[in-house]
């Protein structure tokens, strides 16, 4: 259970789905300190509470089209010690990059399939929370998939890829080895063979990590 003490802002036009997600969000042991059903009302409350994480839909009123995103970018610009989650039912990478800009900290991007997975929503919230980054993995592999074109991912290895995949979530070195079954050693080497493929630098800092990964697709 996270820290009762993390404190989230909800925002969803859906009402059932917005009451679901606060329910939800309160027996994992966050704190949920405001709802808004609209892109106006999340600039407002957030501004009013400066939660820890804003959980926030992609489509929203008054447009019902992308105000989700366009507010989420605005918190990122006016609050970046504000961490932001976006919820989607739309598998669109370009939501998740623009989304991340040129910072990978504190920002995550999921498909709303995730929240019935309870500990992952958790595991997104407390990541974002702590200033890290939580990407859907179907956003990242179709990123990996559509940029294969570019002749050093296609140097990849099959492993490699999945290695790839699981560093653009924001996963550790041992995350990815308990992902993939294979020891934190192995998944260095595959991460140093990556870096040398893509012409990156060698970071250790995980959002350092994310961003040359993301910078990578961005270019394919």
């Amino acid at each position: 259970m996270t820290d009762p003490m993390l404190r989230v802002l909800v925002a969803e036009d859906q009402a059932l789905l917005r009451e679901g997600l606060v329910r939800l969000l309160g027996d994992l042991g966050f704190d949920v300190v405001a709802e808004a059903a609209d892109a106006d009302e999340l600039l407002v409350a957030v501004h009013e509470h400066v939660p820890d994480v804003v959980v926030v839909d992609v489509q929203m009123p008054p447009d019902l089209t992308d105000d989700g995103i366009r507010a989420a970018l605005k918190i990122r610009a006016e609050l970046p010690g504000v961490g932001v989650l976006v919820l989607s039912q739309f598998l669109e990478e370009n939501y998740a990059l623009d989304l991340i800009g040129e910072d990978a900290s504190g920002v995550g991007y999921l498909l709303k399939d995730r929240v019935s997975d309870a500990a992952a929503l958790a595991d997104a919230i407390r990541r974002v929370a702590a200033g890290g980054s939580a990407l859907d993995p179907e956003v990242v592999g179709r990123m990996v998939t559509r940029k294969r074109r570019d002749s050093r991912l296609d140097s990849l290895t099959t492993r490699e890829r999945e290695v790839l995949a699981l560093m653009a979530e924001g996963k550790s070195n041992p995350g990815i080895g308990a992902a993939l079954g294979v020891t934190p050693a192995a998944v260095e080497k595959h991460v140093t063979g990556i870096f040398q493929k893509l012409d990156i630098g060698h970071e250790h800092s995980e959002h350092r990590r994310v961003m040359a990964v993301l910078a990578r697709l961005r270019a394919g």
